[in-house]
């Protein structure tokens, strides 16, 4: 068992490796949202540029492989990116280089933010694929949209944007939708959870060998979540991809102790640590919102009962101390 755990850290550890493309500005991390803003063309653009929405919506994505220099234009209109043949520049002189360091676009802008200033360019990566936050694709304001409002229960179509780009004198556009989206049923995830918790129990207490197939179960929907998760544009979620591995191993062999130790790393990290999928429709998570919920639900379900089912089993494995009788009087 040693031996198998050091393997299944080391692949993790080369699994970690691969870095994710450069960004603009970083620090702040994706959330769940009820708003989805989604890519829908990008209108005019030369051969090998192509962009989408990454980390639940909360970036711009864009990648250049045409060999040409194309500009992102900022909130005024001046050059702020530029990702060129070489590498990602930003013009330090951009508002836009400040507005966009966060999500929420609060950073205070430096004196010398002009948009008729010429621009002082900053090289911030050798990559040609470049992420950023762009207010013009989010919802800003303060408290719901007045349809959302009125009708929280209903979908809503906010706006469509758009994101000008410039190829030397040719000005084209990334095109998009900013929607609103109704809340999940959140109860009805942490019942069926629940119910999920009790029935692997339930199973790995009449049937102990059923203990192994319903681990690898659990393992494998944590790392396609972790997958889901990558694809979406995140770094490799390392807590999820050492969970769901863990419970892989309790497939293979799962003495009581380490029954209960996976099982409790992969309700509490994996599934308990990720629920924040059942309040809220857009999560940071490729495919639709339900496949993260159902990953989520069956880690805490499926890690609850394998905790449970190895305590008990420790229990009944501990000698009962021997007892003590009165002396004969």
């Amino acid at each position: 068992m040693r031996r198998l755990l050091a393997t299944l850290l080391a692949a993790a550890g080369l699994i970690l490796g691969p870095a994710a493309p450069a960004s603009a500005h970083a620090g702040d991390t994706s959330e769940v949202t009820s708003y989805r803003t989604a890519v829908t063309a990008v209108s005019g653009a030369p051969g090998g540029v192509r962009a989408r929405m990454v980390e639940g919506g909360a970036r711009v994505e864009l990648t250049n492989e045409s060999g040409r220099s194309i500009e992102v234009l900022g909130y005024s209109g001046e050059p702020y990116l530029e990702i060129r043949p070489d590498g990602t520049y930003e013009n330090v002189n951009s508002p836009a280089t400040y507005f966009n360091a966060t999500a929420d676009g609060g950073t205070a802008l430096p004196a010398n933010a002009d948009p008729t200033a010429a621009p002082a360019w900053r090289r911030v990566s050798t990559d040609t694929t470049v992420r950023w936050h762009d207010q013009r694709t989010q919802w800003t304001e303060a408290g719901l949209p007045p349809q959302a409002a009125a009708d929280p229960d209903a979908e809503h179509r906010l706006r469509e944007w758009t994101i000008p780009l410039r190829d030397q004198a040719r000005v084209f556009e990334i095109q998009g939708t900013l929607d609103y989206e109704p809340a999940p049923l959140t109860w009805a995830w942490w019942l069926g959870a629940a119910l999920a918790g009790l029935a692997v129990a339930l199973l790995a207490h009449r049937w102990p060998r059923s203990a192994g197939p319903l681990a690898l179960i659990g393992g494998l929907a944590v790392l396609g979540y972790a997958y889901l998760r990558t694809a979406d544009g995140g770094g490799l979620p390392g807590v999820l991809v050492l969970a769901g591995l863990l419970a892989v191993a309790a497939a293979y062999r799962h003495p009581p102790f380490y029954l209960a130790l996976s099982g409790f790393v992969l309700a509490a990290f994996a599934g308990f640590g990720s629920a924040d999928v059942f309040f809220a429709p857009v999560v940071p998570s490729a495919g639709p919102g339900w496949l993260a919920r159902a990953a989520v639900a069956i880690a805490i379900g499926v890690g609850s009962g394998l905790a449970l089912t190895g305590v008990l089993r420790i229990r009944a494995a501990t000698p009962a101390p021997p007892r003590v009788h009165d002396p004969v009087r």
